[in-house]
């Protein structure tokens, strides 16, 4: 089995005991979680190919989900217009 599976499988381990812990410890959990994930993913695909990267994150994205609806939330509304951002809902 690659190097990079065993070490993606390692990173769903990890990803699911953060999940386990108290909610106070899950946002500092998941910057360390991302942090790892994006060289993780690299790795993945340089030594898999694309197919593989794009599966594992799918896999990301799906255990992590908050901080990219986060910042989701965030990039909508930093592109939303001045005059909605100001009176939001009218």
């Amino acid at each position: 089995m690659p190097f990079a599976i065993v070490l993606l499988c390692l990173w769903v381990i990890a990803a699911c005991i953060a999940g386990m812990t108290p909610q106070r410890y899950h946002w500092p959990a998941a910057w360390v979680l991302i942090g790892t994930g994006i060289p993780l993913l690299g790795l993945l695909t340089l030594s898999m190919g694309p197919v593989w990267g794009l599966i594992a994150l799918a896999a990301g994205v799906s255990i992590l989900r908050w901080p990219i609806l986060r910042a989701g939330q965030r990039l909508a509304g930093l592109l939303a217009p001045a005059d909605e951002r100001e009176h939001p809902g009218e």
